[in-house]
Formats: C-alpha cells, structure tokens, sequence
C-alpha cells in the first residue's frame, strides 16, 4: 500500500475545500479569483498563470480537483473540463521564455497573469485575488511597471485585491483548479514544442531541469524555447552557449 501511495498521491492527500475562499463572503466579495503559475523553475517553455473565478453566492465543491502536482496527467486532464463548467470564468495566460529573458522572472510572470485576468474579466470581473504563495507578484507596480510589456496597461491589469496564501494551491479548491488548468495547457505546449526538439525531451520533462535535459542542451546547445539568461547547465560554458545560439539563429 505505502508504494502505491508514492505513485498516487491523490490517493492519500486530503482535498482543497472552499472554507477559505468563503470568508471573502463577509468581506462584501462575491466573485474571488483563485490564481496559480507553473513553469517557475524550468529552463524552457514558458511561464504560465491560471486564474479561476467562482461565485462565492452560489459555489460548491469540486470533487476530484488537486494541486496539479499531485495529480497524474491523465487526471489533470479530465479535471479541466469539469473545472471550466464549475467555474464563473476561467482563463490561462503565457509569458515566453523570451520575455523571462527580457524583463525577468517576477515581471514575466506579472504579464503571464495580466494576459489570465484580462481574459478572465471578459466574462466575470473579479472583487478579489487569492495567490498562493506569499508574494504579489500580480498586482502592477509603479517600479516594475516601467519594464512591463507596454500594451499591458495599468487600467488593464489586475486591479482588485491580492491576498496571498502560502499553500493555497494545497487547500483552496479555486486556487488548485486554477493551477490544472495551468499546468495541462503548458504541459501541451511542451509537447508540441517537442515535435521540433525532440533530444530535449520536453514531452517528458516539459521543460524542467532533468539530467537528460541538461546533457540536452550541452550536445545540441539552446533552443529558441530555452531561457538564455538562466544557467542551462555547468556543462556548457557562456562562450559556447553564444556560438550554439548563433548557429540555431542562422
């Protein structure tokens, strides 16, 4: 039994709820946006940002739905439809590996979650913002701002509240579903990013940073997908990465 739980841990591990996302109510909030990124740490692919909207009015469980990590693909899968249904509004939104390269991390994934919202708010306006973690990295920010992509104006980006909460994606069903859906369309892209790049090996480790993955990049040098200003692997020197770049490129 203890190794089939290892395999499938959401077997074991107990389901998100929306006790939380309830106590919005008494705030005078009716619609909360649960909101989640994947792609943080990889070296290729993009940064992306769910955002899932509900109706604290009218709301109810959501069996089945998991932090996307401790999900099997195939169960993701079959969770987006039923979180679309479930949902006032739902929407992903990307930043490329070549904005991360850009303007960094933080912005990167600030324009991945304005792109989210912006779609998202088409159908629901939300009255607030629950992140997981323990950052606000949603919220545009007079300072950032000024790296921004320039058609991502402040009127245009998330301007409700931000409430953060470390764990979110654990125990809040909103902020779970949000991150599924993340996680199954980059997850896709990877793969179909893969048909080009098949010795990255990205339909298996979409992107992150596996041995293979590494000794990848060390034989074949970067790929466009790749974000160049990380350390793609100790094996591959700065001098050379600037050669391997400019061969793709030609």
């Amino acid at each position: 039994m203890r190794q089939q739980d290892r395999r499938f841990p959401e077997m074991v591990q107990s389901s998100p709820t929306l006790r939380f996302e309830r106590t919005f109510s008494s705030h005078g909030h009716r619609y909360l946006a649960g909101c989640d990124e994947v792609g943080r740490g990889a070296l290729a692919g993009p940064v992306s940002v769910g955002i899932v909207v509900i109706d604290l009015t009218v709301v109810r469980s959501l069996k089945g739905v998991r932090d996307s990590k401790l999900l099997s693909p195939a169960n993701r899968e079959l969770m987006v439809p039923k979180i679309q249904r479930w949902a006032a509004a739902s929407a992903v939104g990307h930043a490329s590996a070549e904005e991360i390269d850009d303007v960094g991390l933080i912005a990167a994934l600030r324009r991945a979650g304005t792109r989210a919202w912006q779609k998202a708010a088409e159908t629901v306006r939300p009255d607030a913002v629950l992140l997981d973690g323990n950052h606000n990295w949603l919220s545009p920010s007079y300072q950032s701002s000024l790296f921004d992509d320039p058609s991502l104006d402040r009127e245009q980006g998330c301007d409700s509240p931000v409430f953060t909460r470390i764990k979110a994606d654990m125990h809040c069903t909103s902020v779970a579903a949000a991150s599924v859906l993340a996680k199954v369309e980059r997850d896709s892209m990877m793969a179909g990013m893969a048909e080009r790049y098949g010795h990255y090996q990205w339909d298996v480790n979409k992107g992150y940073a596996t041995a293979s993955h590494r000794a990848a990049i060390a034989e074949h040098g970067p790929s466009e997908f790749h974000r160049k200003s990380w350390r793609l692997g100790p094996e591959v020197p700065a001098e050379q990465l600037a050669v391997n770049i400019g061969v793709q490129g030609g």
